[in-house]
Formats: structure tokens, sequence, C-alpha cells
């Protein structure tokens, strides 16, 4: 049924190209006219028309899954470019601990919203939807199409359903809740199960910066984080996003997981922990608070030996993909394909023909 819908759409935008063509002939007086006018639907010269009517494809999944190693394969057969949906990939410095593309990868294929915020940003579903928009008219511009890789689910969510219209930050109250977090840790999420006992379930007692916006939203508004998104229902979305979730047995996943953890010790996450603390990155930041930085970073404070931090980090990304795995299931309209690529270019053929 959605390839039946798509498919209508396109033919009233063929249509639509059409009667620019006919204008064209009369209103350009040659050729060369036409050609410009072409370009609107066409991007540049030798590259594939992209209608912009055509969906944005998002491979998803849990983290491990092989969805870095399909996107790569797959923009290059369908002439797409790759905006990430990682929320720690958009962080300089985090590279190994984040699996980020490498810099070889990214030369390959453009990749966007890769490296744009220093750990000590706060890096935000706003400041993600802004970038991913920029991102998308650009890549449109150059007549290319567009495919969403990550398995940050609430990033996916609202570039498909966009956002409430939310309050502006509170500097000061959000310094006042760090301070008391820090004094009483745990305080943030004690705090949010008084005003929003919905939102406090969904989220972890060390995710500080969600925890702290669910409290801004609340104190500024009067009403809970969880109401003004069940009233919006992300609903306000400018794009049609097609999400395509790679599908693993668990216990192939979970051996994916132990041996990415022992290759990234192996790749020097150890160093890479060192030089983010020796520039000045503080232990407690968000960005290294995350996996394999939060457990990395107990053996270079000296806190755990290096075998019981990379269990650790192990277990931890189990956990982590086992929640990954439970948010996707529970999104509308997810598709589940094998990791073999043929299935995946089966599937994309039917959204991207030609």
């Amino acid at each position: 049924m959605a390839a039946q819908a798509f498919a209508e759409r396109r033919l009233g935008v063929v249509n639509s190209i059409l009667v620019v063509f006919e204008l064209s002939a009369i209103e350009c007086h040659s050729f060369e006219g036409l050609a410009k006018r072409m370009r609107c639907f066409c991007g540049k010269r030798n590259t594939p028309m992209v209608l912009c009517s055509e969906p944005l494809l998002a491979i998803v999944g849990p983290t491990a899954s092989g969805k870095t190693e399909l996107a790569l394969e797959l923009a290059q057969r369908f002439a797409a470019e790759i905006i990430n949906a990682d929320s720690r990939q958009v962080y300089r410095g985090l590279d190994i601990g984040s699996a980020k593309p490498t810099v070889a990868e990214r030369q390959r294929v453009p990749h966007h919203l890769v490296d744009v915020a220093d750990p000590d940003e706060e890096f935000h579903c706003a400041r993600f939807l802004k970038l991913a928009e920029d991102a998308i008219r650009g890549v449109r511009a150059r007549g290319r199409r567009i495919l969403v890789v990550g398995g940050t689910g609430l990033y996916l969510r609202v570039l498909r359903g966009g956002l409430f219209p939310a309050p502006s930050r509170d500097p000061q109250l959000r310094a006042q809740w760090m301070a008391r977090e820090r004094a009483e840790p745990g305080f943030l999420h004690r705090q949010l199960v008084k005003v929003d006992e919905q939102c406090a379930r969904r989220l972890h007692p060390r995710d500080h910066v969600r925890l702290v916006r669910a409290l801004e939203v609340y104190y500024k508004t009067g009403r809970p984080m969880s109401a003004w998104q069940a009233e919006h229902r992300f609903a306000t979305g400018k794009y049609e996003v097609v999400l395509l979730a790679v599908d693993l047995p668990r216990a192939e996943l979970y051996r994916r997981i132990d041996h990415r953890c022992r290759c990234m010790i192996e790749a020097g996450l150890v160093e890479e922990v060192r030089d983010l603390y020796a520039r000045g990155y503080g232990p407690d930041l968000p960005a290294l608070q995350s996996l394999g930085y939060r457990e990395i970073g107990a053996y270079v404070r000296g806190e755990w030996s290096l075998d019981e931090a990379t269990a650790a980090m192990a277990r931890a990304t189990r956990r982590f993909a086992k929640r990954q795995l439970t948010w996707f299931r529970r999104e509308p309209i997810v598709r589940w394909l094998p990791p073999e690529l043929p299935a995946w270019e089966h599937e994309f053929y039917r959204w991207w023909p030609g």
C-alpha cells in the first residue's frame, strides 16, 4: 500500500513537471533556458534525477548490528548522502567509542551531522532537527538522495514528526538543579517522578540532559512534558521517513557487541579517553558518561582494572541494545530486514526506483 501511494504521488509530480516543460517551451525560447528549469527538479548536471517527493530512507536498529556497512554500500549504489542519527557521533573527539565512520568512509560517501559539537556542548533534539533540515535542503539541491543512519530513536522520531513548541532554556534553573544532582545523586530523577512520572519511567537516572529538560518544561509551562508530547503526538513533521531496521538474532547481536568492545580497546579507546581528559573534558560531561567512555573512564581513573571495565562496557552495551530493540519495535511502520545486502537493495528499489 505504501509503495502504491508513493507511486501515485510520483505520477502527480511527473505530471507537474510536464506542465512546467510546456510553459518553459513558451517562456524560455531556448534549450538552455529549458535546461535551467529542468535543474529545479534534477539537481546538478550528471546527477540522477531525484524527485523531492521521494522519501528519506532510514537504516535503524541496535548498536553493532551493521548499519554503517550497509549504509555505505547502499548510499553509493543509490546516489545518496548520509545524515547521522547517532547522538554520540555528533561530538568531536568521540571517535572509537562511538564507532564513528572513519575519515576514509566519510570520503567515500558524504556524511552530515558528524563532528558538529564539542564534548562539553549541549546537543539536544531541537539542534539535531535544525541541522538535519539544513543538510536535507543542501543534499536535495545537489540532486542527491538522503539516507538517515543511526540508533538514536528520539532523533528519528522528531525528524519524522517534528517537535512541540517547547519553552526556552533557563540557565539559572539548570545550574541549580545540576548543583543539587552533584550533591545528591539521583535528585533529578526523584524530582521528575514527583511532577511527571510517565516521563521519568522512560529516562535513565543518569540521563541528566533529558531529566533537566523535562523538569524545565514542567516548571516553565506548568504542564508535564509527557502531556505536551501526548497532545503533539509528533504530528508536525515535514518529511516522509521510511524506517528500515536491521534484524539480527539476539545471540548474534550480543556476539557482535562483545567483539566490538574488544576491538575498541585494541583500536585505542583507552588513549582516546585519556586524551579527552587531558584536553579538559571531565568525566561528568554527558558525552563522557555515555557507553564505553563511562566504563573506560573508570579504568583511566584507577577505579577498575581494564578487564573489569571492558566487561562492564560489554554488559552495558547489551542492555542498551535491548532498549533500542524495544524502542524500534514499538515504533509504527518499521520494516525489519535481515542483515544481508540483497534484501536491502530489493527494499530500496521499492522506494527509490531508477
